[in-house]
């Protein structure tokens, strides 16, 4: 039974050898305070490890030692054929609604938490494996992972990192020398993610499930411990505790929607605490504006779709308030008042979060914000919807507009002359004091104005997003030829999506029409 491996004291934690990482100071405080939310595992030794790709930005930010992650040494512990010095790995339990159904227990069954160091900032970080073998929670898979998942999720973290939404990254991709059988053999592979931890909503579902208050509150205090230390001891910190949470997922899903982001499995095991984003599974970027917009081949009737980001991460917010009620307070009744009124301002939250980065993305100037601005935004995604226009380039082009470019942006919306784009467009342009409200799309303005908001507005609208036949077509090279020539160019294009470059132009282009109608994203497990 896998409830009862829940006894660390019954499990051995590997010996470690002697490795240039012996002065990378793990910590693990995770595995010291939470017995009984894991069970400590070896991770598989692998026949031929070698290094597909190392995160150097990453691993210096961490203050590890790059050459000694690139040494035989290195590759050894990144394969998980050696554990370093001070690690714990261990397979962390959780439970969690998927597509909206319970399971109790699910727990990592294809990752192991390796353990904790702390950066250079001071700032305690999760390094963990994805695809380093079975666990006790595997129900039935081998836990490994393949090339193309292990390198999706690499190209994901730093896209979404560049464009500055929290989430996961990738330190290393590592290639296993062996097969992984999924529909067909694949090359196999696996990473280690570096997160502000995994705690998940899941997480604390897992105790509230079996009325295990004890250990919910020692979940609860290590938390608040790890990611809200100014609550620590306050009477009231398990609700304030539940706002910061709150807050964080608000900022974090309007991002995701400015940039057209969808995450494809909003499971409540898949929310982190921290606010980060985490699993780039069937996750994919909208091109044609649509909020019904999905891609994921397991969401069968878009649950998850693109406009119900914000709807869905709500509901994963009730589920956990449902597990901190009686920590909240002992009273169900005033415990139940209070969480519902903290849930009822996400919204508000996140539509302030939205309206502030849309009136940034149309360069709206905050200080002088009209209660209409959401009315203009609105506006504008309707017309996207109606002409079946690319998000990322139609937000892009607008910045043209400002400094009185027209044509990349109106030909977009069809044949020259379409009065519905002519009209919000000088609506936009009265609002920016670039013209009045009758002025017609050539309306004249200020060249030092103009320039200035078509500088914000490029700031904050990116050119390149991960294409997903960008995407797919980087990971099929380095899968099917091990080539991974277009991986690094995928990734170099990424890293610096907010400035446009001749020479990246096919990167800015979406895929055809009838290519994005029958594309798919899977899970990769």
């Amino acid at each position: 039974m896998i409830e009862s491996a829940l006894n660390p004291s019954s499990q051995n934690t590997p010996p470690s050898t002697p490795t240039p990482f012996a002065g990378l100071g793990f910590d693990n405080s995770y595995a010291r305070e939470l017995e009984g939310l894991y069970v400590a595992v070896t991770p598989a030794t692998v026949p031929a490890p070698k290094l597909l790709k190392l995160n150097l930005a990453l691993a210096e930010s961490l203050g590890l030692d790059t050459n000694a992650l690139k040494s035989p040494e290195g590759l050894a512990v990144l394969s998980g054929n050696q554990v370093p010095p001070g690690a714990q790995p261990i397979a962390q339990a959780y439970a969690g609604h998927q597509f909206g159904g319970f399971s109790p227990q699910l727990g990592d069954g294809r990752a192991l938490l390796l353990g904790e160091i702390i950066n250079r900032l001071g700032k305690r970080c999760d390094i963990a494996f994805k695809g380093s073998g079975r666990t006790p929670f595997s129900r039935g898979g081998d836990g490994k992972a393949a090339v193309g998942p292990v390198l999706r999720e690499y190209l994901m973290g730093e896209g979404m990192h560049a464009l500055g939404i929290p989430t996961t990254r990738v330190l290393a991709a590592v290639a296993t020398g062996e097969q992984v059988r999924r529909e067909t053999a694949l090359p196999g592979a696996l990473l280690s993610r570096v997160a502000s931890s995994h705690l998940r909503v899941g997480t604390f579902q897992y105790f509230a499930a079996r009325r295990d208050q004890t250990m919910l509150r020692r979940l609860a205090e290590y938390a608040i411990a790890r990611h809200d230390p100014e609550l620590m001891g306050r009477e009231d910190r398990f609700i304030e505790f539940f706002k910061a949470v709150v807050q964080r997922q608000a900022r974090l899903i309007a991002q995701w929607m400015s940039v057209g982001f969808i995450h494809g499995v909003m499971n409540t095991d898949n929310m982190t605490i921290s606010g980060e984003t985490i699993d780039y599974g069937p996750c994919a970027f909208m091109e044609s504006y649509n909020p019904d917009t999905v891609f994921s081949s397991i969401d069968h009737y878009g649950r998850y779709a693109y406009g119900r980001q914000p709807d869905i991460a709500q509901w994963n917010l009730a589920r956990l308030a449902e597990s901190l009620l009686e920590l909240i307070d002992q009273d169900a009744d005033r415990a139940t008042k209070t969480v519902i009124a903290v849930l009822e301002d996400f919204p508000r939250q996140y539509a302030q979060h939205w309206l502030q980065l849309n009136r940034a993305k149309l360069g709206l100037d905050d200080t002088a914000s009209r209660e209409d601005d959401s009315a203009l935004i609105n506006q504008f995604l309707a017309l996207m919807q109606t002409y079946k226009v690319d998000y990322t380039q139609a937000m892009r082009y607008l910045a043209d507009v400002a400094e009185g470019e027209m044509e990349r942006f109106l030909d977009l919306f069809g044949p020259p002359g379409n009065l519905d784009v002519g009209t919000w467009v000088a609506q936009w342009q009265a609002r920016l004091s670039l013209g009045s409200p009758n002025a017609s799309c050539n309306a004249p303005s200020s060249k030092a104005s103009a320039s200035d908001i078509a500088k914000r507005m490029r700031a904050n609208n990116p050119i390149y997003i991960p294409r997903n036949h960008q995407v797919e077509a980087a990971l099929q090279a380095a899968s099917d030829q091990g080539d991974l020539g277009p991986f690094e160019q995928l990734l170099l294009v990424l890293q610096d999506p907010f400035t446009e470059k001749p020479e990246y132009l096919e990167f800015a282009l979406p895929a055809a029409a009838e290519q994005t109608a029958v594309y798919q994203t899977f899970c990769g497990t």
